[in-house]
């Protein structure tokens, strides 16, 4: 009984810490190993923070990690283009001349910003209503979108049927475009894509046609929801008025013109460099080559070759009339006829150095 009474006081917990026993959220002191098996894990502050992907480099440039790296898994790093910006800089000038001349109004156009987005996230962004314009890359055999928003829809068909200047065009909601809105945006849309085939033109030709327009942005759908795309936002004001234009490219667009895209200036050819020309064609023309010519060839076994002994005689298979092999190393030249100047064996060259002789020697 003294033995029973003594274990249960040991089994006590009360008991084991009032004389002073290792507590159970002591047992972590001793490493992860020692750990209890059923109690608790509690994290620390670092342990914490590079869970929730909270990273102290991230300003310097370090990737993220933990969950926040899950949320963050979506976006599309913009792969930087620096000849899109070119493009798309020129298109903005084009765009405030030709739509000035479109609406005979003071037409200001602006570039809001070039990023990088899925196009599923797209689509699902797009505020309604709203005309989207698929149109078609010829060249590139390809795709790609302008959005329209509705303030811009109204204030174009505001301007174009005479409305009054300095009031804010009038929006009906609950109602779909009528045919005479469409007809107009239709028009104003080809002035842009007219604009963007001037644009593309220095670095590559592109006609973009329009293909159809649609108001559901289900029936304008051009790529996989999960495909990277460009998108492009710019701003149109007329005095009070004006909207959005959004143009999206696809990657699987642009990807037949990528290396031009990552061009830094238009071409990124160097001039000719006329000195260097001149120093490379004087040293050319005093380069010292070594010409063989070549009677015959024949192919022996290496066992007669280790029988030759002074005195022996190998036949070769040339006449007085067989043509002689020029060759400079083992690159074939030309090809001349043996024959005596003066006191020296010469060779007179029968066929001039072009890719169609040294093949007629090759043949021989």
């Amino acid at each position: 009984m003294a033995d029973e009474s003594e274990a249960n006081d040991t089994l006590d917990p009360d008991a084991a810490t009032a004389d002073g026993a290792a507590e159970p959220g002591d047992a972590w002191a001793a490493g992860p190993g020692d750990a209890p098996v059923g109690a608790e894990r509690i994290l620390n502050q670092d342990e914490i923070d590079s869970l929730l992907g909270f990273d102290l480099t991230d300003e310097d440039g370090a990737e993220r990690t933990g969950i926040r790296a899950i949320i963050n898994s979506a976006l599309v790093s913009y792969e930087r283009l620096p000849m899109l910006e070119i493009v798309f800089d020129r298109l903005v000038r084009l765009m405030t001349t030709s739509l000035r001349n479109f609406t005979s109004d003071n037409v200001e156009v602006s570039l809001d910003n070039i990023s990088s987005i899925r196009f599923g996230d797209y689509l699902n962004s797009i505020p309604l209503p709203a005309i989207l314009s698929v149109f078609r890359a010829e060249e590139l055999d390809n795709l790609g979108l302008l959005t329209v928003d509705s303030n811009l829809i109204y204030s174009i068909v505001d301007v174009l049927l005479g409305g009054r200047r300095g009031t804010a065009a009038m929006r009906i909601e609950g109602r779909p475009y009528t045919t005479i809105e469409r007809v107009l945006v239709e028009r104003m849309v080809e002035v842009v894509l007219h604009d963007c085939k001037v644009a593309f033109e220095p670095l590559t030709p592109v006609t973009f046609t329009l293909d159809r327009l649609e108001t559901n942005p289900r029936f304008a759908a051009i790529a996989r929801p999960a495909n990277a795309a460009i998108l492009v936002k710019l701003r149109i004001d007329m005095e009070d008025r004006g909207g959005r234009i959004e143009l999206l490219l696809p990657y699987a667009t642009l990807e037949p013109i990528r290396k031009m895209l990552l061009q830094q200036f238009m071409g990124e050819k160097f001039g000719r460099d006329n000195i260097w020309e001149s120093h490379l064609a004087t040293e050319l023309w005093t380069t010292q080559l070594d010409v063989r010519a070549v009677l015959d060839e024949q192919q022996i076994s290496l066992s007669r070759v280790l029988d030759l002994k002074v005195g022996d005689t190998l036949m070769l298979n040339a006449t007085p009339d067989t043509l002689v092999q020029l060759r400079a190393g083992t690159i074939p030249l030309t090809v001349g006829r043996m024959g005596r100047r003066n006191h020296h064996i010469a060779v007179r060259v029968e066929a001039p150095l072009t890719p169609t002789a040294r093949q007629a020697v090759q043949r021989i």
